[in-house]
């Protein structure tokens, strides 16, 4: 049985970050069963949402939607737990989470291959799985819910070779996370993307680990290098907005483009970047939140067994042109 003093533990450890949807009291007086014999309208479910980092306001927004998504769904309570950056945090946390005798595990892991053997140790004690946003190694889970992120990094590419840099230039990347399969993914997009144009010449690639900060200090040190670089290409809006104020301190923003990845519709995401002239463009990636819920709902309360194993989220090219549109179409308040 699930007990408040280890739910308290839980705290003390800074594991559990929220809950919504039902009290922690009422969940942790259900016994913990089998989550696979253990569906159906009427009951109480507890959900365990492990984070890579509530650092990134991507993230931030992700857990917002979940947890708003949750509070829709009777019975559903969802815990949610914040590895910051750390992936045997992350590990520590999944653990945590099967001692409680969770009914269902969202992970959006920090690195793949770290997190795929807890992963797989919650999928092999029939826990349904749902790997959110960012992958892990092989097919030990239920569903995996994210953005196609080659094609994403496809499209900045060839929006860097027809649009941005016709006549080509100088590129910085700022990369995400080593180890992260966005990262990896969004590299190889985008050389793909800009290979119909082949004056356009990427002559540094350094990881910001998908940080503000860290983008800015890799674009400081990278401009002082590349002084004549036409634009940076980061794999998120954070980063690109760094790579602007290094830039910027540097007196040379007028003279660089910025593009960046999330379009986040929210005051301080890339959309308004655009909208208010610091990124020349971003690309949607949604944070899937929602539709994790609707998944879980799916699996918990309809019983479902045929819920689809890969769900591939919509993206959009968002430009100055169509900066305020897509603002309010994405939910932007």
């Amino acid at each position: 049985m699930r007990t408040h003093a280890a739910l308290l533990a839980l705290l003390a450890t800074g594991a559990l970050v929220v809950s919504t949807a039902c009290s922690v009291e009422k969940a942790s007086d259900k016994a913990g069963n089998d989550a696979a014999g253990n569906c159906g309208a009427g009951r109480d479910f507890l959900i365990g949402m492990s984070q890579a980092n509530n650092g990134e306001p991507y993230r931030q927004v992700m857990n917002n939607d979940v947890e708003t998504a949750a509070r829709s769904v009777p019975g559903f309570q969802v815990v949610v737990s914040d590895a910051a950056q750390d992936n045997s945090k992350q590990v520590a946390d999944v653990e945590n989470f099967l001692t409680q005798k969770i009914d269902l595990l969202i992970i959006s892991p920090n690195e793949a291959r770290p997190l795929t053997a807890v992963v797989e140790k919650a999928y092999q004690q029939g826990i349904p799985v749902i790997v959110l946003d960012r992958k892990v190694e092989g097919d030990a889970y239920t569903a995996f819910i994210g953005g196609d992120n080659v094609a994403i990094g496809k499209a900045a590419g060839e929006f860097y070779a027809e649009t941005l840099l016709p006549q080509g230039g100088k590129v910085i990347e700022i990369a995400g996370l080593p180890g992260s399969t966005p990262a990896a993914e969004r590299a190889r997009g985008f050389r793909d993307g800009i290979a119909s144009n082949p004056t356009i010449q990427i002559v540094a690639s350094q990881p910001g680990d998908w940080l503000r900060e860290k983008g800015q200090s890799v674009a400081d040190a990278l401009l002082k290098t590349h002084p004549d670089v036409a634009a940076i290409y980061a794999h998120n809006d954070p980063m690109a907005e760094g790579a602007y104020l290094a830039a910027k301190a540097a007196g040379v923003e007028t003279k660089i483009k910025f593009t960046g990845i999330d379009a986040l519709p929210v005051p301080s995401g890339g959309i308004k970047a655009v909208e208010q002239g610091r990124l020349a463009a971003t690309f949607q990636y949604p944070t899937g939140g929602r539709e994790a819920i609707d998944l879980a709902k799916k699996i918990l309360v309809d019983c479902s067994k045929d819920v689809p194993r890969t769900t591939t989220l919509e993206t959009m090219q968002i430009t100055r042109d169509n900066a305020a549109e897509a603002y309010a179409k994405l939910g932007g308040a």
